[in-house]
């Protein structure tokens, strides 16, 4: 299981700055596009009455002023991440997927 840190670290490399955000508070003030991503689930898989396996489920929000398929094809590429929404809010695009690192 990977940290949450390494997650990080890989985010910024495919946006190719550091505007990501993990579970930032109200008062962040955000510079587009970013990625903001916080932990949805934790699936752990058991054998013989133990922990199996443990993997962090992560939902993915790629905020930009307009549409950025580039990115979201990026992150995409990676494994396990699907493809959930696209919404507009206060005329900025955000792309919602899932990402199980």
């Amino acid at each position: 299981m990977a940290t949450r840190q390494e997650l990080q670290t890989k985010l910024e490399e495919i946006l190719g700055g550091r505007h990501v955000y993990f579970q930032p508070p109200e008062s962040t003030k955000m510079e587009y596009p970013a990625i903001v991503f916080s932990m949805k689930d934790r699936r752990i898989t058991y054998a013989d009455d133990t922990v199996y396996s443990m993997n962090n489920t992560y939902e993915l929000i790629v905020i930009g002023r307009l549409p950025n398929d580039d990115l979201i094809s990026k992150l995409l590429s990676l494994p396990y991440c699907t493809y959930e929404r696209q919404y507009k809010s206060d005329n900025l695009y955000h792309d919602v997927l899932n990402l199980y690192f």
